[in-house]
């Protein structure tokens, strides 16, 4: 079988988390991905933690499976001559480079998409243009508090904090990869490509703001922004007798089965608790009254009555929990595999499924540059075009797992 995307050809000039998160989601649904590398590669290569093999770190193996690498110095002419035809063959180009990094290598979307009408070019940046912020440079964290992520927190329990994962990366990859699909549909239609802009604090900015907004949407205001059940610091995992429990009962329906499993039955009429609307005004109360029963019995005495009562709760996991989920382990997502050169690793198998069918398993994160030759041949390089590519340092080809010779 093969996945949506097969047959589609991706050059990815993008690096760290946000760029290869979007190529990875393509090349997990069947895209070939081309993963183009400075001689000191991918930073998320050694900015990943340990690792068995210097170059190779476990979240580098993660965010760049199914990807094969070529290595070019892009300071030499040759090597963004190099690039230049590899583009002539792709259907998409993704990078997260600053616009005036692609302008001075020519691979931004005014020189590219204008020679090769057919092009999808797709640049992720920090901040959309035509406005102040334009060109700024932009990391997760910086996004996360601008964007007024961090702000939740603080509105929530009065201290601005990060999300401690990489959210806003993995947030805007994703949309990056949904808006290429959708470009790719349109050239179907129409037989032309074009030229994407994924900002990542504008996507970031509209999701706090479509959650919070709220009566603030209305001019005048009827109410500050902030949804109070979110944002109250008592919405996280509960307390039981020997752990946690994640529970949610919003419609009356849960709230009443929820209020008679906790053997409170009165609540139903109570005109507090009786509504969604009522449970809303008094989300500090609601909140309260939950966590005070929980502590009576233990996570799986709770599981077993929620589960008879159809009131939406679930096991809390820490991280490591996550790789012996028995649902994360029946779906395939996490699996257990040998990897090449690195031995026995977790890998994270696809998500989603289609009908007609997905992409056979992805392939092993790449070796920086190992696919370096085999590219540039299959691209139409001859032997001896390679050779003075390697000769004049524009292709780099190393000779270990990790890195350059």
């Amino acid at each position: 079988m093969s996945g949506p995307l097969s047959g589609v050809r991706v050059l990815d000039l993008s690096s760290v988390v946000v760029g290869p998160v979007a190529t990875g989601a393509l090349a997990e649904h069947g895209a070939e991905v081309i993963k183009v590398e400075s001689p000191d590669g991918d930073l998320l290569r050694n900015l990943g933690g340990k690792s068995r093999t210097p170059g190779m770190s476990g979240k580098f193996l993660n965010f760049n499976r199914g990807k094969r690498s070529i290595c070019l110095d892009l300071k030499k002419p040759a090597a963004r001559a190099a690039l230049r035809r590899l583009a002539e063959g792709a259907d998409v180009l993704l990078t997260n480079m600053r616009p005036d990094a692609q302008a001075r290598l020519g691979v931004d979307a005014a020189t590219l998409t204008a020679a090769l009408p057919r092009l999808i070019h797709c640049s992720i940046v920090g901040f959309a243009s035509g406005g102040p912020y334009e060109g700024k440079p932009a990391y997760d964290t910086v996004i996360q508090g601008v964007s007024g992520v961090a702000g939740c927190f603080e509105a929530s329990t009065g201290e601005p904090r990060y999300v401690p994962m990489l959210i806003a990366d993995h947030v805007c990859g994703l949309i990056a990869a949904q808006a290429v699909g959708f470009a790719l549909y349109r050239r179907e239609k129409t037989g032309r490509g074009e030229a994407i802009e994924v900002p990542m604090f504008e996507n970031m900015a509209a999701f706090v703001l479509m959650e919070h907004l709220g009566p603030s949407t209305f001019r005048p205001a009827l109410a500050p922004p902030g949804d109070l059940r979110v944002l109250s610091p008592d919405a996280k995992p509960i307390a039981t007798a020997d752990g946690y429990i994640c529970l949610s009962a919003n419609t009356d329906a849960q709230a009443h089965a929820f209020f008679d499993a906790i053997g409170r039955p009165e609540l139903k009429t109570d005109p507090d608790f009786a509504t969604v609307a009522a449970r809303t005004a008094n989300t500090a109360r609601y909140f309260a009254l939950r966590a005070e029963a929980l502590k009576a019995r233990t996570t799986a005495e709770w599981l077993a009555i929620f589960a008879a009562a159809d009131v939406p709760a679930m096991p809390y996991n820490r991280i490591e929990d996550l790789l012996h989920d028995p649902q994360l382990r029946a779906s395939g997502l996490v699996q257990e595999a040998e990897h090449p050169t690195e031995g026995p690793v977790f890998r994270i198998g696809p998500a989603n499924r289609f009908s007609g069918g997905m992409a056979p398993p992805a392939a092993d994160a790449p070796r920086l540059g190992a696919d370096g030759p085999a590219l540039l041949a299959e691209a139409g390089f001859a032997p001896e075009e390679i050779g003075t590519l390697r000769a004049e340092g524009a292709l780099i080809v190393p000779q270990h797992p990790g890195g350059p010779a």
